[in-house]
């Protein structure tokens, strides 16, 4: 028995001492990878292979080809990053120096964000249910939080319905709306369907102050919080409470937030549901990341609190603008655990305006600095490495404002002022840059590729870049400067125009990266100096910087929206029942709070506009009746107008759109895998289409 021991002891040490050796050794044929100099030749035959390679291994499904890819892009990176410190920094004037050391920096910055990147999503949680105990005596107690302060009742309704919904216990579950606004009109429409409504004295705090001040009022073992606009599916609590009883020290389960409304991006570039919004990186990859590292980030909704582990970081955070991420910062700090269930379990409504897009970003950009600046995550004591690293990227992503910029207009410095900021040639730069820009494409292509496709991010940031400067900067000056701003939901954008006001910095770059193409392509067709493949470097990359900035022009055209309520893609079998007894059997298309559009087949064109109809709507072996009038009759759909409901009817109606178990889990099925080079074929073509509306927009400009 002794000898077994002792083998295995040796086998295990030996195992050990192998992993070591295994790593040292890859350790250092990395660092002879990213250091050994090449000459030009050698560099593009290298770069070509690992390139080849790459394209191999990102055709294989297995994850440790992902890994392989990792590798692959960080060794490229590490290589050109050790190239540009060690081989091409320029000492001349100082100008020179200033304008070359800010692009360095700028890249080191993007270096620095693609390797904690890399770290974060390297292998993400994918959490399922945990299913309840039979016995719903052991169910927690849950009070559901609907924080308000300005928006209006219309967008508030839904969401209360919803709660009321909710699949639970009904003496274990509590629905407080919390009316920062003081509303009469809130709290007559919370009597008239039997929710509680909460009122304070003063705004003290925006959102924090506003539920930590329901925190004494309320008693419930499990707190969920809704945004206003987001309407819960009916399984939302079933769903997500057994991770509580599984992990007695879980604080935290968040979960997606998923917009039915198409944002400012996805409505005037026309991309909805065809290309992944800003958002879907983040809950789509980053929150499995963050999880697998017990950093899972809390969102302000959408989201499950133990409220006696809330109670001892003192409530929801107060210090910052992002209270949120700060909470959670400080659950984990005392450490206790989080989750995120990636399944997309509430329906939101996104941002209606660019400006409305904008002033939220600058609140979490400020508010991440804030957190950046009074409680970094770096030197926090209770946190673990992984956690440290995904805050810490967390932070540092919203600082792309100034390298976004920089990278926007370098090409200028030799186009315009013939500086050199990279002393090497245009062929050395090229060989180096490439297969680091390649490989970093085609890598988070393959992690990315279903929630974020290739080059939008940088259409995102530049639109975002010029705002988001001043605000970081002065949080990491003065935390205490800004103030919480209430992101506008429900509004109505009445006309188009094109918003100058946000377009402004934009149209600076752009006016002066085509002053600089104008005298590139100038400087090329008069053979002006002996570098001319530095001359066609720059203005290529100047035409890649316009197709970016135009496309990002794009977005500040504004289209009309003007529909009080939202259609929703509903594609489940149903009937018309007319008054006359005849029956259609059809299939509805989509659905609003307002009505429907069913498919229209042959046989059905006597049916007249205002007759009216019962419409039959069958889902999870429930059947949904409501009651309306035909209001348009197409070639391809009959369009069906609603009549006025009472609160029962709404309820049922609200069910049915917002509430279904699977009502947003198919919402991206049809939607396209990235491909790098479509992305980038489609983002050229929104850059086109920018130009054109900058000529258009200018003349309805604001």
């Amino acid at each position: 028995m002794k000898d077994n021991v002792l083998a295995a002891l040796d086998s295990y040490v030996f195992s050990t001492w192998l992993k070591v050796v295994f790593f040292v050794v890859s350790a250092l044929l990395l660092l002879f990878v990213i250091t050994v100099p090449m000459s030009l030749k050698q560099q593009v035959i290298f770069g070509l292979l690992v390139w080849a390679s790459a394209l191999i291994f990102k055709q294989k499904k297995h994850r440790v080809f992902t890994l392989v890819l990792i590798v692959l892009s960080l060794a490229m990176s590490t290589r050109y990053i050790y190239w540009r410190i060690t081989e091409s920094i320029v000492y001349e004037s100082n100008f020179q120096i200033f304008l070359a050391s800010g692009l360095l920096l700028a890249e080191l910055y993007a270096f620095l964000v693609l390797v904690l990147g890399y770290f974060q999503t390297v292998w993400p949680l994918e959490r399922m249910p945990v299913k309840l105990p039979e016995d719903k005596d052991t169910w927690p107690t849950v009070d559901i939080y609907i924080p308000s302060y300005n928006e209006p009742l219309k967008v508030v309704r839904p969401t209360v319905l919803g709660a009321m919904g909710l699949d639970w216990p009904e003496d274990k579950l509590n629905i407080y709306v919390l009316d920062d606004g003081r509303r009469e009109e809130f709290a007559n429409f919370c009597k008239d369907v039997g929710v509680t409504h909460i009122t304070r004295d003063d705004n003290n705090h925006a959102k924090a102050g506003n539920i930590n001040a329901a925190l004494p009022k309320t008693n419930g073992d499990i707190i969920a919080i809704f945004d206003c606009d987001h309407i819960p599916v009916s399984t939302f609590l079933k769903l997500n409470m057994g991770f509580f009883l599984e992990d007695e020290k879980l604080a935290l389960v968040q979960t997606p937030h998923h917009f039915y409304s198409a944002d400012p991006f996805e409505r005037n570039l026309e991309t909805f549901r065809r290309v992944p919004n800003e958002g879907e990186l983040f809950y789509g990859l980053l929150q499995g990341g963050n999880d697998f590292w017990n950093a899972a980030f809390f969102c302000g909704s959408c989201a499950l609190i133990r409220r006696d582990m809330l109670l001892e970081v003192g409530g929801i955070a107060v210090e910052t603008v992002t209270e949120d991420a700060h909470t959670a910062l400080k659950l984990h700090g005392l450490g206790y655990h989080s989750a995120f269930c990636a399944i997309a379990q509430a329906g939101g409504l996104a941002t209606e305006s660019v400006s409305a897009h904008v002033g939220q970003r600058i609140r979490w950009g400020r508010g991440m600095a804030q957190i950046f600046r009074t409680d970094n995550p770096l030197f926090k004591k209770g946190l673990k490495i992984g956690q440290r690293l995904c805050y810490f990227n967390g932070m540092a992503h919203f600082f792309y404002g100034l390298p976004r910029i920089v990278f926007l207009t370098a090409p200028l410095a030799y186009l315009l002022l013939n500086i050199h900021i990279i002393s090497a040639s245009a062929m050395m730069i090229a060989a180096y840059v490439l297969p680091h820009l390649i490989l970093s494409t085609l890598t988070n292509s393959r992690l990315q590729g279903h929630v974020r496709h290739s080059f939008w991010a940088e259409v995102y940031e530049t639109v975002m870049a010029p705002y988001l400067l001043a605000p970081t900067t002065m949080a990491l000056i003065n935390p205490k400067l800004g103030k919480f701003n209430v992101t506008e939901k429900g509004g109505l954008v009445k006309k188009s125009y094109f918003d100058k006001g946000i377009a402004k910095p934009l149209l600076v770059m752009l006016a002066l990266d085509f002053i600089g193409l104008i005298v590139g392509v100038v400087r090329v067709f008069l053979g002006d100096g002996s570098d001319l493949d530095t001359l066609i470097l720059n203005v290529i990359w100047t035409v890649y910087n316009l197709i970016i900035i135009s496309a990002s022009l794009g977005v500040c055209m504004e289209t009309k929206q003007e529909r009080l309520s939202h259609r929703v893609p509903v594609n489940v079998k149903g009937m018309l029942r007319f008054d006359t007894g005849r029956t259609i059997r059809t299939q509805s298309i989509d659905m609003s709070e307002g009505g429907l559009s069913f498919e229209r087949f042959d046989g059905s064109s006597d049916v007249p506009v205002g007759m009216h109809v019962s419409v039959v709507l069958f889902s999870n072996n429930q059947e949904y009746v409501f009651e309306g009038k035909v209001a348009h009759v197409f070639q391809d759909r009959y369009c069906i107008a609603f009549d006025d409901m009472d609160i029962e009817e709404e309820k049922e109606l609200i069910a049915f759109l917002f509430g279904r178990p699977n009502a947003w889990r198919m919402w991206a099925d049809e939607r396209e895998v990235d491909k790098p080079l479509r992305s980038l074929k489609n983002v050229i073509h929104k850059g086109v289409e920018g130009i054109q509306r900058v000529s258009m927009g200018m003349l309805w400009s604001r």
